[in-house]
């Protein structure tokens, strides 16, 4: 097997099979299900609420469930079909209006109602809120490409695909009842059932006891709350929806639903579910809890409080691949969704893009690249970092592309914005990131006397050497510069034997001469930037602190 290419499909399922890269650890706990229960095609499933905007944890889950499917078709060589249904509970009923829409006043007027009932807040371009925001979710699942189907609850409910198993749910409604109550306070205990009917009188969920149940007429019976009048109804047709619990066990039952993922704050709810798809008749789908993603406070990013970043933010500022970076990497450990993760996963992305092509074939399974792409990444050629472009940015104040393909044309010739789309792309992504967040917390601090002496020694041997030196040989010359106290660092020596230089000295030229606390590669960054443009940057640091 060459390191590019897997030879055979039985070669490369041989090497999934060993593999213990997460998506096919999942996928083998399904071919160990379908050994137990054949079928003919297998069903993964991605839930999402619309009662917010659609956020990057949603997309997440779509998109770690596609590695996992990809990864089940390697190991079962693709004989068995599979399908990737993206379920929005839109019935749901609206129960507070969220923090970042517009005339909220207005949704106010809706609380209650099902979610697709409640009118379009943003525009009169969708029918409702629901219809609206599941818009924005399969736009941006249609942009990066997945294969997927689109399900709405509303639609299902009434259109009868959920009946069959509704009335399953009326059959063995005390089941149920005995699998939820204990986990209820005396009060919610009091109010309880599996059903929830949608008051043909004001449109609204209602969250009421039952009466009566008529398991051969298919009817519930429950009390108004504001006329106190018995009301009878069915629950099919879209009469009542399910709460979330029994809800989602009835689409595992009725769909037969194979797989699905969901969030470490759902432990317990998916083993309630479990219970009850069991009663149902149904077999509960394989799967596992992912860790919650924080904000920058270290609080559960939600879509009503908007704290999270959300889709447009991350791809104005970095690239569809590195956000699918940070969903492949360690989903069961929580992280930190900030801005600041961006830089990292736009050049560790290419790190492994660059990796791949060197690899063997179980190195390959290994990568995250393989199940970013379903097993076939492009070749992407990257002559700069992104860490990079931004000091760029910062260093020069520039405020266009232009004068940043000026840096690049000069540092590699040839390199142009046709002939390099995807870093093209990069350069405008590090503008946006700089304008947002880098340039508004710019500051220069003053360096020591002892700084002062070891910038005035770089400005020197900078100054001495040629406008097209390499980057390495810039780079052994600033490292040599900072071989002094209080730079040395005793604990890492270098080949001759003699302390090596430690980060402060390297830090200290970003705090000193960019107003940030770090960058990348100072030797890669002066070639780039150009030795004269250093020079005169660290004049205008001495000068500014004489």
């Amino acid at each position: 097997m060459s390191a590019t290419e897997l030879a055979t499909a039985s070669d490369l399922r041989s090497l999934a099979e060993q593999s213990n890269a997460w998506p096919f650890e999942q996928a083998k706990a399904i071919v160990a299900r379908l050994k137990k229960k054949p079928k003919d095609e297998v069903l993964f499933e991605t839930g999402y609420g619309p009662s917010g905007l659609p956020h990057i944890g949603t997309f997440g889950e779509v998109a770690r469930t596609t590695m996992v499917r990809h990864a089940f078709r390697v190991l079962t060589d693709d004989k068995i079909r599979t399908r990737l249904l993206a379920f929005s509970d839109d019935m749901d009923g609206l129960r507070k209006v969220p923090d970042n829409v517009p005339n909220r006043d207005m949704m106010a007027t809706h609380l209650g109602k099902p979610l697709t009932r409640v009118p379009d807040p943003f525009s009169n371009e969708y029918p409702s809120f629901g219809a609206a925001n599941n818009a924005r979710l399969r736009a941006f699942l249609d942009h990066f490409g997945f294969d997927y189907e689109f399900a709405s609850a509303t639609d299902y409910y009434t259109s009868g695909r959920f009946d069959e198993t509704l009335l399953k749910m009326l059959a063995v409604y005390d089941k149920v009842m005995e699998i939820i109550l204990p986990t209820l306070g005396p009060d919610r205990r009091a109010t309880y059932s599996p059903f929830l009917p949608i008051s043909p009188r004001t449109g609204v969920v209602l969250q009421v006891p039952m009466v009566e149940r008529n398991v051969d007429k298919g009817t519930i019976v429950y009390i108004d709350p504001d006329t106190n009048e018995k009301v009878e109804t069915t629950v099919t047709g879209g009469a009542v929806k399910c709460q979330w619990k029994a809800d989602w066990a009835l689409r595992w039952t009725a769909l037969g639903v194979d797989y699905e993922m969901a969030g470490k704050d759902l432990i317990d709810s998916v083993k309630l579910s479990s219970k009850i798809c069991t009663a149902l008749g149904g077999t509960p789908p394989e799967g596992f809890n992912y860790e919650l993603f924080l904000d920058e406070q270290g609080q559960k990013i939600s879509k009503s409080k908007g704290n999270g970043l959300t889709i447009d933010e991350w791809l104005r500022y970095a690239s569809p691949e590195s956000l699918s970076l940070f969903m492949y990497r360690e989903p069961k450990a929580a992280k930190r969704l900030h801005f600041d993760v961006i830089p990292r996963h736009v050049d560790e992305y290419q790190q492994f893009i660059d990796a791949f092509g060197k690899q063997d074939g179980k190195q390959q399974l290994a990568n995250p690249v393989w199940h970013m792409h379903s097993g076939k990444p492009p070749k992407i050629e990257m002559p700069v970092t992104f860490q990079l472009l931004l000091t760029l940015v910062s260093s020069s104040n520039a405020e266009n592309a232009e004068t940043l393909w000026g840096f690049i044309g000069r540092y590699r010739p040839g390199v142009t914005p046709q002939t390099h789309p995807k870093l093209d792309a990069m350069v405008n992504y590090a503008i946006n990131y700089y304008r947002d967040f880098v340039a508004p917390t710019k500051k220069f601090r003053e360096p020591t006397d002892s700084e002062r002496a070891a910038l005035q020694d770089l400005r020197d041997a900078l100054s001495r050497m040629p406008a097209d030196a390499s980057a390495e040989d810039i780079q052994n010359a600033v490292y040599e510069i900072g071989r002094r106290e209080p730079f040395l660092d005793h604990k890492k020596l270098a080949k001759d034997g003699r302390p090596g230089v430690s980060l402060d000295w390297f830090n200290m030229l970003y705090q000193v001469l960019l107003g940030q606390e770090k960058g990348p590669r100072f030797g890669s960054f002066v070639a780039v930037y150009g030795v004269p443009n250093a020079v005169a940057m660290i004049d205008g640091a001495l000068a500014r602190s004489a």
